[in-house]
């Protein structure tokens, strides 16, 4: 069944310039395709399109009969005063209307009516209502809150006072608890940190309509899409695979097309020479061989029309890296910092060595920005000290940035920054970061997220520097910026410490992992697909406790003692939840079981669900016991 059908769709925001020029493709029920194409290119204004939030000016689009899209992607205007919970139950509207009308005529029936059109009426709406799920809206809300990292102080604050990435994760919750039939995702994981991604991966898979996302995440591409379709030039081009299998597939055609061009080029020069000498036959003489030159030459003009593959221009800059020596390029030493009463770390101490490439993950709102602001002397700590060494020179692209003219445009940025430099020389260094023509001559303030973190690391890269910083630097940035500065931090051989919830750039760059959760940083000397695999562990004992002393023996011997406390805490509140968790199921089983007191089957379930939720908190208060001896408690 054809749920989105597209021909000729054509869309100009200015005379003469197409965005949109005669896109044409077709997406059935049930298929994860991937939209791609560089920033620009119009996958947004598709979007737009497809919900009818925006016009077109030409061709024909058809959505599938009664099927329901939804679109994460500007977050739509509440009424005032609507907190998290609002916004997320709002999704039930179709509910809440079948709940209203039941509960006027439960009125009505207490009121002694008994008309049995009525009673009819009655049990038609709660077979619907509990058709569509009206009796498990609490435990969807829930559910989705959890894995969205929505918690529960967070449900109830006013929805306008949360920072535009939260705003944007609980509008995603809305979505996805809405019966939607066909998702359009417009850069979800933005937003969102590693646990909130990996359960969003999750929901996709599992999930029965039909998925439409554009993304810059190759990762989050792999692990969903199974097509894509990418945006160039205005029109559609087809693979049939996830983003690896895109990748290879894109290069191969052009090296097929090139190969092509190449073969038809040297048949030109051929035929030129042949019709050149057919002339000067011609000349001496030879009329007959002058119509063959006419005719011939009309065959390459014919030929010609096969236009040269290009691929975009790459952009060629690197980082200048300043010597280094020394041992110790940064020193952190009981380290803390709170806002009013949110305590974001406590006794924090870490050294940072020449050479090391770290990075610092974690969930949105555990602190990993404030932290790399403390070291930039941005912000200050409540408690302990940061000593950055004599000899680093360090250079930082905040996750946010500013410039401190944006309204000049980039010429004047740029000559502002580096004293002495001429206008000239400006523009030569911001062609080599894809700035060009008049673009230069924008101001900044109208620039893409993107297009700033380009431009600041084109000021950044300038300087002699052996201590990089970088806050989530892939942000907003389409996949060819991103491959462009991977390749830059790749040739840097200075100390590296990055905040990122990018996956692959996560795996590429890091020798060494830093996971702030639960107010500590856990130090893993590892790159990340080791870390996952000690994670993965970690999981394995919380299911298998008996196991837990064991394991975590032979692995404290690698570490010193005040790291294992602090990892045996982190893990020991993890655990303290979780018994807490259980113990509320039980009291909640035993509320059930009250309540089905005269149904056997129902019971005998109840029942046998509490045996083995018991067991699980048995196993926990065990767990409890050796994490406590553990963390010196």
């Amino acid at each position: 069944m054809i749920e989105i059908q597209v021909n000729g769709l054509v869309k100009s925001f200015e005379i003469g310039r197409n965005v949109l020029d005669g896109l044409s493709f077709q997406i059935d029920q049930g298929e994860r395709v991937g939209l791609l194409g560089r920033n620009g290119a119009g996958k947004t204004t598709l979007f737009k399109i497809l919900t009818g939030e925006m016009d077109y000016d030409e061709g024909q689009i058809t959505i599938g009969q009664g099927r329901r899209v939804g679109l994460i992607s500007q977050i739509p205007v509440y009424p005032e005063g609507y907190t998290v919970e609002d916004v997320l139950r709002s999704a039930f509207g179709r509910l809440q209307s079948l709940s209203d009308e039941m509960k006027e005529l439960t009125v009505r029936m207490e009121a002694g009516e008994s008309d049995p059109a009525l009673l009819r009426r009655y049990g038609a709406l709660n077979e619907r209502f509990e058709a569509f799920g009206g009796y498990e809206t609490d435990v969807a809300v829930n559910k989705i809150a959890n894995g969205l990292s929505i918690s529960d102080d967070m449900r109830h604050q006013l929805f306008d006072s949360l920072s535009g990435g939260e705003k944007t994760r609980v509008n995603l919750g809305r979505l996805i608890l809405e019966d939607t039939d066909i998702l359009l995702l417009d850069e979800p994981t933005n937003h969102l940190d590693l646990h909130a991604t990996e359960w969003l991966e999750e929901y996709i898979r599992a999930f029965r309509g039909t998925v439409v996302a554009i993304s810059h995440d190759r990762y989050f591409l792999d692990r969903i899409v199974t097509r894509v379709i990418e945006i160039q030039d205005g029109k559609a081009d087809f693979y049939s695979g996830n983003y690896s299998f895109y990748a290879v597939e894109k290069e191969r055609r052009f090296q097929e097309r090139m190969k092509q061009y190449e073969k038809e080029q040297a048949k030109i020069d051929q035929l030129e020479k042949s019709a050149e000498q057919l002339r000067m036959w011609a000349f001496q003489g030879m009329d007959k061989t002058y119509r063959r030159a006419i005719s011939m030459e009309r065959r390459i003009e014919r030929m010609r029309t096969t236009s040269k593959p290009t691929k975009a221009r790459k952009m060629d800059a690197r980082f200048n890296a300043a010597e280094f020596h020394g041992d110790e390029v940064l020193g952190i030493r009981n380290l803390a910092k709170s806002f009013g009463d949110k305590h974001l770390f406590d006794g924090i101490t870490l050294k940072v060595e020449g050479g090391e490439r770290i990075a610092l993950i974690g969930d949105n709102g555990t602190g990993k920005s404030t932290l790399i602001k403390m070291l930039m002397n941005e912000l200050y700590p409540d408690d302990g000290r940061i000593r950055v060494g004599p000899q680093v020179k360090a250079a930082y692209l905040p996750q946010i940035v500013t410039f401190d003219h944006p309204d000049w445009n980039l010429v004047e940025n740029m000559m502002a920054a580096k004293k002495g430099l001429s206008a000239q020389s400006a523009r030569n260094r911001l062609a080599a970061y894809d700035f060009r023509g008049e673009d230069v001559l924008k101001p900044v303030s109208v620039l893409s997220g993107g297009e700033q973190s380009r431009l600041r690391l084109c000021m950044l890269m300038d300087d002699e520097i052996n201590f990089l910083i970088l806050d989530e630097p892939t942000n907003h940035l389409d996949i060819d910026s991103r491959e462009w500065i991977e390749e830059a931090v790749e040739a840097y051989d200075g100390t590296l410490l990055f905040v990122s919830h990018d996956r692959y750039f996560i795996n590429r760059f890091a020798t060494r992992i830093w996971e702030l959760d639960h107010e500590t940083i856990t130090d893993y000397p590892m790159g990340f697909a080791q870390y996952r695999q000690v994670k993965a562990q970690e999981e394995n004992e919380k299911a298998c406790p008996a196991k837990t002393v064991k394991v975590k023996a032979s692995t404290d011997r690698n570490r010193n003692g005040n790291r294992a406390q602090q990892s045996a805490r982190r893990q020991l509140t993890i655990c303290e939840r979780d018994i807490a968790k259980a113990e509320e199921r039980l009291t909640t089983l035993d509320a059930d079981m009250e309540a089905a007191a005269c149904d056997y089957e129902e019971l005998n379930a109840l029942v046998q669900e509490k045996e083995t939720v018991q067991a699980e908190l048995d196993a926990l208060y065990e767990k409890w016991e050796a994490l406590s001896v553990e963390a010196g408690e």
